[in-house]
């Protein structure tokens, strides 16, 4: 039953980081945004698909999954600590976006300790 999760580019949720990623960074395409907000959603959200794909490829990897929450929680902040929270659409797609990738990393690091073990990866 463990089969799947042990497996390169199975894990549902590294591609749910994925997704969330991606929508993340492709956001400012069709919201109003100031350059800071573009920015910072752009940079964010590729780092965050990225560290997706990388779990993806390497399933043992737990300190991907750590790397997804910090993002998650970076994601979150961001409207108040660059200063565009008063950009409604902007700031939603942060905060939203930052929770799921926070959830998504917590959810998938149990599964990645397991993988990490029992493929016996340093």
């Amino acid at each position: 039953m463990n089969e799947p999760t042990t497996r390169p580019w199975t894990r549902p949720h590294d591609w749910a980081e994925v997704v969330i990623g991606v929508v993340v960074a492709l956001s400012p395409l069709w919201m109003t945004t100031d350059n800071t907000a573009m920015w910072t959603l752009v940079v964010l959200g590729a780092l965050i698909a990225l560290d997706g794909l990388a779990s993806l490829a390497m399933p043992g990897m737990v300190y991907g999954e750590g790397i997804q929450i910090v993002l998650g929680a970076l994601l979150f902040i961001s409207p108040w600590v660059m200063g565009y929270a008063d950009l409604v659409g902007a700031s939603w797609t942060a905060w939203v976006g930052g929770v799921l990738t926070v959830v998504a990393g917590a959810a998938a690091m149990p599964i990645a300790q397991a993988t990490h073990r029992t493929a016996g990866q340093h």
